[in-house]
């Protein structure tokens, strides 16, 4: 069986990602996106497992109201700042 590591944080960046863009109106290019994704994942603790029951530990985790605020903050902090500073041309 190979073992294959997750960051569950990732996951959940990516799932709320749109949501947020949605929200704030920002450009929705896949350079932005990924740009708010990676920004906003380097501003929260990783969630990584290695085995199915270490996911599901760590989602019961990361559903905490505590971890979805700072997750979401994250995302809008970075949706702002990618807002400010688009690395793509012109559109």
């Amino acid at each position: 069986m190979e073992i294959v590591l997750k960051n569950l944080a990732e996951s959940l960046i990516l799932l709320k990602l749109d949501e947020c863009v949605e929200k704030l109106g920002c450009c929705k290019c896949e350079k932005c996106r990924m740009d708010i994704a990676s920004y906003a994942l380097n501003r929260i603790p990783p969630k990584y497992v290695a085995t199915y029951e270490g996911e599901v530990y760590s989602k019961l985790d990361t559903l905490s109201l505590q971890y979805e605020t700072d997750l979401l903050n994250a995302l809008y902090h970075a949706a702002r700042v990618v807002a400010q500073n688009p690395r793509h041309e012109e559109l």
